[in-house]
């Protein structure tokens, strides 16, 4: 398919999405998410990775404070900003260029990481677990991602018209607040409440959801859903993400939020040129 063209606003310049993918690097300051859980939890660690990231091609950073795993703790509004403040000051001292992105669905932590430098917000909730969030998007001319993650969906009716009905209410919300539809990134949310089948129904109509007008990230990164399939564990799950993340390319996805920045930019490479031809070379 061809892939729907965007220009998202955002300060520094506008993240332009297309037919070339933009990678995403999960940076968890967390000491129990569910793949690299405590990794990356020391300060210093957390700057090399973010760096690590860079160096390997990624074209935003993630950073978040609290784990949205299944059974993990609920995390304070002081707690998170503990965790995530000392590395979005120390990349701003290290005159860090890469665009950040915060992960929360808090309202008082997004306001806070946006003014310490972050440029994109990140919802797991899609907005609707703390809606002033969408607020402190609009005043900042923040762009944000919106996630699909509803807990009481009808299981009974089709999956993807149940997601359109939830992420059009999240679409509302970040409008009313004065959000600019420019501005608004969707995240079907891949392992958040859906099952094992549900997951690869999704990746398989992942085209369907383009049908909202927004462009689509894509965070399928060593999740259950392939461990689950392969029988491995969260480490050993870059082939399967690999190849839901060409997968979710070939259908239309346009950012890909991933542990293994340069395995998958690798990857979604060589799907884009086979779509749309490779680079001109010299000589």
């Amino acid at each position: 398919m061809t892939h729907l063209a965007y220009d998202v606003p955002m300060a520094g310049g506008p993240l332009k999405l297309g037919r070339d993918p933009l990678v995403m690097g999960i940076l968890n300051v967390t000491p129990d998410s569910f793949s690299d859980g405590g990794d990356f939890s020391a300060l210093d660690a957390a700057i090399d990775h973010a760096e690590q990231f860079v160096g390997e091609g990624a074209d935003i950073i993630d950073i978040g404070g609290e784990s949205p795993r299944p059974g993990s703790d609920e995390v304070g509004v002081q707690d998170e900003l503990d965790r995530i403040m000392p590395v979005l000051d120390a990349l701003a001292e290290r005159g860090f260029e890469a665009p950040i992105s915060i992960d929360t669905y808090k309202a008082l932590v997004a306001d806070q990481a946006v003014q310490a430098g972050a440029k994109i917000i990140n919802d797991v909730w899609g907005l609707q677990r703390d809606p002033e969030i969408a607020d402190v998007a609009a005043q900042h001319r923040t762009p944000i991602i919106a996630m699909h993650w509803d807990t009481e969906r009808d299981t009974a009716r089709d999956l993807i018209d149940e997601m359109t009905r939830w992420l059009t209410r999240s679409v509302d919300i970040a409008l009313r607040a004065g959000v600019a539809k420019e501005a608004i990134i969707l995240d079907p949310g891949f392992g958040f409440a859906k099952s094992f089948a549900e997951n690869y129904e999704l990746l398989n109509r992942l085209d369907e959801l383009h049908a909202l007008g927004f462009p689509l990230l894509v965070g399928t990164s060593r999740k259950r859903m392939i461990g689950n399939l392969l029988d491995v564990p969260p480490k050993e799950r870059v082939s399967g993400t690999i190849a839901t993340s060409v997968l979710g390319y070939l259908k239309g996805g346009h950012i890909f939020r991933v542990h293994d920045v340069r395995a998958n930019r690798d990857a979604l490479r060589v799907a884009a040129a086979t779509l749309y031809g490779p680079p001109q070379q010299e000589g």
